[in-house]
């Protein structure tokens, strides 16, 4: 389902018309792809987002919104200017209970959770053993006796079976360690007054919540609420775990101040790209190393010292050896560039493909993301797309692309 909102001259530039579809070609290719596999699941929002008037499409085995009235354009700017208020219930959402937990967790993923205090997370990655990047996740470490995950939609059926196998092997060992998968709703609210917006339903200062920490709290009058100031955009922000039947109370409260607009999956896939984050299924998957996807500093100093993670014996020596490939961002004019658009040296030699690509509401200018060759990885590298046949010229750029804005404190 392709839909035609970029009308008009919004960006301030001519736009050709390849310009006119609200997601990124790899965002649609993984709609249309999941769109035959059944009918599908709806979260706790399903019928509040179509009471808002959102488009509503098939993703990651989940009916989605991928837009409401606004434009997909008037949504993303609006995130980055005030806040809005994103549906993520289709993520998979893990507890991880025993005393072993974080050695079971530490077995599947390349991060140093031990070395996590109190309500803090952090980004980090299953891997295989060829050292492939099988899902990215937030693991936070609670102060309630478990840790606390968080993966993606489109991987959950692949991560659950994953960590109950590793349940089961260590079980078998004697270990003490359990999984809890949670059926609560999950709402992300993004954008530089979110914090202002949901300070006037918490008790506590949320300025002590920084960037990757997590509280349990009451959040308009509803318990067992988890906040977690992280977020998909690059904006301040949080994610807010609510029980499933308090789910929908939140979101119209949350939409009750002036701050606060609906935002669909298209605005996401745009702001994250802006943001240079990884789309798992694109940018990353299980061909990829954390190495060449520049992840390295999801993997832990200990970790890589101790070469305890799966795949280890393949990522560890690309750490010091470099690769032949790295991911690398990419600025260009014209025609926007899609995924598997070839990236070419100036000489006209194929170097690369591109992963993900779109306008940039906020640059006025296409950017992207791809893979070439490592020596043509330094920022600022002049290099080309081919777009319909035709080289046009790009240049290598740094990410993100918009400034982030997360919170730290200061």
């Amino acid at each position: 389902m392709l839909l035609r909102v970029f009308s008009g001259n919004r960006f301030g530039f001519r736009m050709p018309k390849e310009f006119l579809r609200c997601e990124t070609p790899g965002f649609r290719q993984r709609v249309q792809a999941f769109s035959a596999e059944g009918a599908p699941k709806r979260t706790e929002l399903y019928e509040f987002h179509r009471q808002h008037g959102a488009r509503m499409v098939e993703f990651a085995g989940w009916s989605m919104p991928v837009q409401y009235r606004d434009s997909h354009i008037a949504s993303h700017l609006h995130t980055r200017q005030r806040c809005s208020l994103f549906d993520v219930g289709h993520m998979l959402q893990t507890k991880v209970h025993g005393k072993d937990r974080v050695k079971f967790m530490e077995s599947l993923i390349v991060g140093d959770i031990a070395e996590l205090k109190d309500n803090q997370g952090t980004l980090s990655l299953f891997t295989n053993e060829k050292g492939g990047i099988m899902d990215d996740l937030i693991v936070t470490k609670t102060d309630q006796g478990y840790l606390y995950v968080v993966s993606n939609a489109g991987c959950s059926d692949k991560d659950s079976a994953h960590m109950q196998d590793k349940l089961k092997e260590f079980k078998a060992a004697g270990h003490d360690v359990d999984l809890e998968f949670l059926d609560d709703g999950l709402i992300a609210l993004q954008g530089p007054s979110a914090a202002r917006v949901l300070q006037a339903g918490l008790a506590d200062d949320l300025g002590k919540l920084t960037f990757m920490t997590s509280a349990l709290a009451t959040v308009f009058g509803i318990a067992g609420c988890r906040v977690t100031r992280c977020g998909y955009t690059g904006e301040d922000g949080v994610e807010i775990s609510v029980p499933r039947q308090h789910a929908v109370q939140l979101a119209e409260r949350l939409l009750g101040d002036e701050e606060v607009k609906l935002a669909g999956l298209g605005a996401r896939d745009s702001l994250r790209l802006e943001a240079g984050l990884c789309l798992y299924g694109n940018d990353i998957d299980e061909t990829t190393t954390p190495v060449e996807a520049s992840l390295v500093w999801t993997i832990g100093k200990r970790r890589r010292a101790a070469m305890d993670f799966p795949g280890a014996s393949v990522i560890v020596p690309q750490i010091k050896a470099k690769t032949s490939r790295k991911r690398v961002g990419l600025v260009s004019t014209g025609p926007p560039v899609r995924q598997h658009t070839p990236i070419l040296s100036p000489d006209g030699r194929v170097v690369g493909e591109v992963t993900s690509g779109c306008p940039s509401p906020c640059l006025k200018q296409n950017v992207a993301m791809g893979y070439v060759e490592a020596e043509l990885s330094k920022v600022g590298t002049p290099l080309r797309v081919e777009v319909r046949k035709k080289a046009v010229e790009a240049a290598v750029s740094k990410m993100p692309f918009v400034p982030t804005r997360y919170y730290t404190g200061q």
